[in-house]
């Protein structure tokens, strides 16, 4: 009888995603086959599925935040063991030979794969990955809390290193990424300011309880001049806000792979050398990093989980606004 698995898979942009079961695959040359324990729900996911990133694969199985066990190896594969555990993030494979790859800007390769986007990703009970780009994770601790880990917090953190050595940090938009990447940098000394969505008193309050110095509406002006400005929502509005609110030589730095059109703002907000910078993906770098940081930090992790087939409602309650933390699906 042949093995099988379950995948939750998106057919077609704008449509719900729908439960199939499929052939268990073997891993290729390079690559390892996970069996799934938790895939976080990102917001990336989001823009997959609701159609605005462009030319996914489909059918495609989303989900780039995969905590697994190594359950077999393709021909080639060493540095890991049947039974580990592991996580694949969204950044899946380079090409390693363009321009890109070759000056160690891997995050910018012009032949990339994406994991949950270009090929298919955690959404299932099973996945398989390049082995080159996957990473041992702690045997201990909860999977569901270890999956943001792998999106939100990489990206989080390639963030707050580009807005280099501030000390005063607003945050706008206090979804999964930035409820870690904020106590990430209240641990290291410094000061956090959180911008929530106009109204949001629950996000606000989750701010407040996490040591941000303050929270308020992102159509709020900050309490203190920035010595940068994280923005993690898909808001193109924010942008000038943030710049008005940066000191001189700061930085507005946008975490998000996708946002909404930014409107036109005066030159003063920009002059006196601040600067606008986006976040693309995320190299291996990042991820050695970060993954060997994270476990020595006392980070209070919130994570929601949904049973696999729940994935529709995972979506829909992070479109709406509905979660603190992040979302986490448990095949």
């Amino acid at each position: 009888m042949t093995e099988t698995m379950k995948a939750m898979v998106l057919r077609r942009p704008n449509t719900p995603l729908v439960m199939e079961e499929r052939p268990l695959p073997a891993p290729g040359p390079g690559e390892l086959r996970l069996r799934v324990e938790a895939c976080g729900v990102c917001r990336t996911d989001l823009h997959v599925v609701d159609g605005e990133l462009p030319d996914p694969k489909l059918p495609i199985t989303p989900g780039h935040e995969i905590v697994g066990r190594v359950e077999a190896m393709g021909p080639g594969v060493s540095g890991f063991a049947v039974g580990q555990r592991v996580g694949a993030p969204w950044l899946g494979h380079t090409c390693g030979h363009c321009p890109y790859c070759v000056t160690m800007r891997e995050n910018l390769c012009d032949d990339p794969l994406f994991t949950g986007y270009t090929r298919d990703g955690g959404y299932a009970t099973h996945a398989v990955a390049d082995a080159s780009f996957c990473f041992a994770l702690p045997e201990t601790g909860e999977a569901a809390t270890l999956a943001p880990l792998l999106c939100a917090g990489l990206i989080g953190w390639r963030t707050l290193k580009m807005a280099g050595p501030a000390e005063t940090i607003g945050v706008y938009g206090f979804g999964a990424a930035a409820h870690i990447i904020a106590q990430v940098a209240i641990l290291q000394g410094r000061r956090v300011h959180a911008f929530v969505r106009p109204g949001d008193d629950a996000a606000a309050q989750f701010a407040l309880s996490l040591g941000a110095a303050s929270a308020q509406g992102s159509d709020a002006p900050a309490p203190e001049p920035l010595d940068a400005a994280l923005i993690f929502a898909p808001v193109g509005a924010l942008v000038p806000r943030a710049l008005g609110s940066v000191k001189k030589g700061g930085a507005v730095v946008c975490g998000g792979i996708h946002m909404s059109d930014i409107p036109s703002f005066p030159y003063a907000l920009l002059w006196g050398e601040r600067r606008l910078q986006s976040v693309a993906n995320l190299t291996r770098e990042d991820a050695r990093e970060f993954l060997a940081l994270a476990p020595t930090l006392p980070l209070k992790m919130h994570a929601t989980p949904y049973p696999l087939a729940q994935a529709n409602e995972a979506l829909s309650d992070l479109r709406d606004g509905r979660l603190q933390g992040a979302a986490v699906l448990i095949p």
